[in-house]
């Protein structure tokens, strides 16, 4: 498993490396987007959205759990989860997220609560840590890739 670290001082960075990471996405990779409340993972979600084309408002999953992004517009389809406030990953079946995910990309936020992504060959793991208080010193971005992401990395 290849490990780069990144800071992200601010929204411009934020951006910045989300676009990165849109350019090597693929269907059937997950980015899956872990750190504490506030750490910013949503607004990574948003930033890989914008660069695979999507111009418009991306509300946050926490309630709905799944959001679909279709290609066109974007460059692929996204499948946008926010997996906090599941209780068992059994409920994933419930849901249908293999359906929902035939061809497309998942961006799967909280993905602890799935079970986890980390066996999928696919699976980008991103990890969010604030620097100093939340919101004022930026973040560090820890990402980790699978196997398909050797030579993909951001």
């Amino acid at each position: 498993m290849t490990e780069t670290r990144e800071s992200l001082p601010d929204l411009a960075a934020m951006a910045a490396f989300g676009a990165r990471i849109a350019e090597q996405l693929r269907a059937g990779d997950v980015v899956a987007l872990t750190g504490g409340l506030g750490a910013g993972k949503t607004t990574l979600a948003r930033a890989i959205l914008a660069a695979l084309g999507h111009d418009g408002e991306v509300p946050s999953p926490t309630f709905t759990i799944i959001e679909t992004y279709d290609s066109p517009p974007l460059r692929i389809a996204v499948v946008h989860a926010d997996f906090y406030r599941l209780e068992s990953p059994s409920e994933l079946d419930e849901i249908g997220l293999d359906d929902y995910r035939e061809g497309a990309v998942l961006l799967a936020e909280w993905p602890d609560h799935a079970g986890g992504f980390g066996h999928e060959a696919g699976c980008l793991s991103i990890t969010l840590e604030p620097v100093g208080e939340v919101g004022e010193g930026g973040r560090i971005a820890i990402a980790r890739g699978a196997a398909d992401w050797l030579g993909r990395m951001p």
